[in-house]
């Protein structure tokens, strides 16, 4: 029981690593390239998918732990480099869009009625780029009509 607990450890561990180049290329290249003002924190903890996050630990760790040493540094290798290839500003672009960005989206407050991308949708607020005016706006997700 306890290798496993290690296991489990080692795997989020190195998961955690990981995640943190993979949301640090798309802060760099998606979050930075619109200037979103978003903390990186709050990038890499609302955008977690906690399921898929623990499934890869618990993986990851029983290879390290369990497998022959010589693959598991193969494969922990090639998941850093992976993880890495974000910081080249092509695939962190193209990752934070396909994570972040819905294109042709219709959203409704009291007032008007936008058309556009949506870049990131935070807690609080969306940043929108408008059609209409042709430009990036910020609108409070407590003004929205669902």
């Amino acid at each position: 029981m306890s290798k496993f607990i290690q296991a489990l450890l080692v795997g989020i561990f190195f998961t955690f690593i990981l995640d943190f180049f993979i949301f640090l290329g798309i802060k760099e290249n998606y979050i930075d390239f619109y200037e979103i003002d978003l903390y990186y924190n709050i990038l890499f903890a609302d955008n977690q998918n906690i399921y898929i996050f623990f499934t890869l630990s618990i993986i990851l760790g029983l290879i390290i732990t369990y497998a022959n040493k010589i693959i598991s540094l193969i494969i922990v290798i090639l998941l850093f480099v992976l993880s890495l290839l974000t910081l080249s500003q092509d695939i962190g672009y193209k990752l934070g869009e396909s994570m972040l960005m819905s294109k042709k989206i219709t959203l409704k407050n009291n007032r008007h009625t936008f058309y556009g991308d949506v870049y990131y949708s935070g807690r609080k607020n969306i940043i929108f780029y408008d059609y209409e005016l042709k430009k990036i706006i910020l609108i409070t997700k407590k003004e929205l009509i669902r």
